[in-house]
């Protein structure tokens, strides 16, 4: 296994500087429809930075040079202006809830990222997060490239040094607390062929609209993991590959967000060894609640504080492929 994982590092990893804007622009020329490409950014609550990000895809690679067809933000219940921020900069602007209204909405990164295969209409799809800081277009035309230049290839994610900036310090590799912590093991131990990917949790990657609509996606933030996973089962590791685009600057949660996080990442991660057969039921396996603990304060002066509990629901719900939705086939067919 250790010798597939390194031979596939070396034949799926690359830089974004290996692809010039002028090759990929020739290629998606060449490609025609099966070129054409959607930039989603899901956004929550984000208007100090996804203006930023939209107004370096449109100059970059929408009037520069003509690679980015749909640039979308889908608004996931934001309270304050990443709605009117985000349309000032040239995106397209869709609220979660007007997609599918059919079918109730739930919160999650997830059910944004599915709910966007209704609104566009790219045959690549690129995904990015809303919270990008000194952001690079780099971080688009790196992982649509190797899908523009290799019909073979399926799926594409960033990779990138990840610092950790809070309060003014730095730790240059401190950022990806849940990856290190979680992801990397569970995938080392159970996906063996997936342990080359460096950032395996990263929000930024592009892939075939064939492939994601095949796929399930979990509501939560277990999507990055689960639709990894199941696309290597679908796709196969050599279908797969990673692109360094630079360094992701963004901004970090506290640790009781980062263990809500991980809760959710790990019963992705059971659910999918559940469904193939690994794993006996997931109900056996499983509290699906996580309790959580802050301070108190003391209740009289003198007196030392105590600890409140907070219990959590770790989400499982999945959305099904987008395939199955009559909707989606029918506005495909159209």
């Amino acid at each position: 296994m250790l010798d597939e994982v390194e031979g596939w590092l070396r034949r799926r990893s690359w830089s974004a500087a290996d692809r010039p804007l002028r090759t990929l622009c020739a290629a998606k020329e060449a490609a025609g429809a099966a070129g054409t490409i959607s930039v989603v950014l899901p956004a929550l609550d984000e208007e100090s930075t996804v203006g930023g990000i939209v107004s370096v895809i449109r100059r970059e690679l929408m009037e520069r040079v003509p690679l980015v067809d749909e640039l979308v933000v889908l608004d996931s219940g934001s309270g304050d202006r990443t709605a009117e921020v985000a349309a000032a900069a040239g995106a397209r602007v869709v609220h979660r809830d007007a997609i599918l209204p059919r079918v109730p909405s739930v919160p999650g990164k997830g059910e944004v990222l599915w709910r966007s295969l209704l609104v566009t209409s790219g045959e690549i799809v690129c995904f990015v997060d809303a919270d990008l800081r000194e952001f690079s277009a780099d971080f688009v035309s790196g992982i649509v490239g190797p899908l523009l230049t290799d019909p073979d290839l399926q799926l594409v994610k960033a990779m990138y040094d990840r610092p950790l900036e809070t309060e003014g310090a730095v730790v240059p590799a401190g950022g990806g607390r849940v990856t290190e912590l979680v992801a990397r093991p569970l995938l080392n131990l159970h996906w063996p062929q997936l342990a080359g990917f460096v950032q395996p949790l990263g929000g930024e990657y592009a892939a075939r609209r064939s492939l994601l609509e095949r796929l399930h996606f979990p509501t939560g933030y277990g999507v990055e993991l689960g639709l990894l996973v199941d696309a290597l089962g679908e796709a196969g590791l050599d279908a797969l590959a990673q692109v360094d685009v630079g360094v992701r600057h963004h901004r970090h949660q506290d640790g009781q967000a980062l263990g809500r996080m991980a809760a959710t990442i790990y019963r992705t991660a059971l659910e999918r060894l559940v469904r193939t057969g690994r794993l006996k039921g997931e109900d056996d396996l499983v509290r699906p609640l996580l309790t959580q603990f802050s301070r108190t304060a003391a209740e009289r002066p003198g007196q030392g504080g105590g600890f409140a509990p907070h219990t959590h629901a770790v989400p499982a719900l999945e959305r099904p492929p987008m395939t199955s939705v009559p909707e989606y086939r029918a506005r495909r067919a159209a």
